[in-house]
């Protein structure tokens, strides 16, 4: 079988989504760090989303000029919902992090392919695959072991039940802007849909930090510099990184890939932090990525049939 010349190496995908894993991976981290600095958790997610948005305007309006004009007010609506969704995903899941562990709260914020499979269930009639029943009891599992780690901990400031809870918000969130971003998707291309997405969800925060009283713009250097580096690394290079794989890896091994988020990010705040494990956390960590790990593996045997 012979292969397109404009293909890339074999090894080239591989190298892609490792640096898009490392850079999500900061996403957490780079969130306490501007939390730390005095930026507020609605004002951290408004300029992750702002600043990517901003950057990506020019190749835009390059780009996808054509089918930026040609949209309807069906598009228009559906990229109004994504980018609510998608605003209250990062408003959610970064005040989480204001309350429980990086790890607690990014295992349980990637647990979206659990929804997404019950989703389809309850609105679509799809009947699962049996590995997808099975991850779903798994993740359950494991949820319920780190809701319950989490509640014996204490510390100044730390209320793990309330973050635990918004980080899995966040995760619904994040399924129901998926499953929007997948209709809109179908009829644009990557540039015009990120760019209304991000662009979307900016607005909403942006609105959203404004009737809080919030101050988005007197932060220090180091704030900015952490503000910048979450919109260039997690936002645009991580999620571009799984968007131009997916072109030449299959989706179930980028979903396999996703997994190594909480992980990196755990070990980030273990380095950085020196956030630790709980037995049991530990144990319901594990339970919840293997569960996600069935999921993503019974979705894909389900389509494949």
């Amino acid at each position: 079988m012979s292969v397109p010349t404009n293909a890339p190496p074999r090894w080239a995908p591989f190298v892609v989504l490792g640096v898009g894993l490392l850079a999500i991976s900061f996403g957490a981290i780079l969130a306490r760090l501007a939390q730390a600095e005095g930026v507020s958790s609605l004002v951290v997610a408004s300029w992750r989303l702002g600043l990517a948005a901003l950057i990506i305007t020019p190749l835009a309006l390059v780009h996808a000029r054509r089918e930026l004009r040609a949209l309807d007010r069906r598009q228009l609506g559906l990229a109004l919902a994504a980018g609510f969704f998608l605003a209250l995903h990062f408003a959610t899941w970064i005040s989480s992090l204001e309350y429980t562990s990086v790890a607690s709260s990014t295992a349980l914020v990637t647990t979206n392919p659990l929804w997404i499979g019950l989703a389809a269930f309850v609105f679509f009639g799809e009947r699962p695959h049996r590995l997808m029943v099975g991850g779903i009891a798994l993740s359950l599992a494991g949820s319920v072991l780190i809701f319950w780690s989490d509640s014996q901990l204490s510390g100044p400031g730390r209320q793990p039940l309330l973050g635990n809870g918004l980080a899995l918000v966040g995760s619904w969130c994040f399924s129901a802007y998926l499953l929007i971003g997948r209709r809109l998707r179908a009829g644009l291309g990557l540039p015009a849909y990120i760019w209304l997405a991000y662009g979307a969800a900016a607005l909403f925060l942006v609105s959203a930090s404004g009737l809080a009283g919030a101050n988005l713009l007197a932060h220090s250097a180091t704030a900015w510099a952490v503000l910048l580096g979450m919109a260039l690394g997690p936002q645009l290079l991580g999620h571009t990184a799984y968007n131009w794989s997916l072109r030449h890896v299959s989706a179930t091994f980028v979903a396999v890939v996703t997994l190594g988020e909480p992980v990196g990010s755990a070990l980030l705040a273990w380095l950085i932090f020196g956030e630790g494990f709980a037995v049991p956390q530990f144990a319901g960590f594990s339970l919840l990525l293997a569960g996600i790990y069935l999921a993503a593996r019974g979705e894909a045997r389900r389509r494949a049939n």
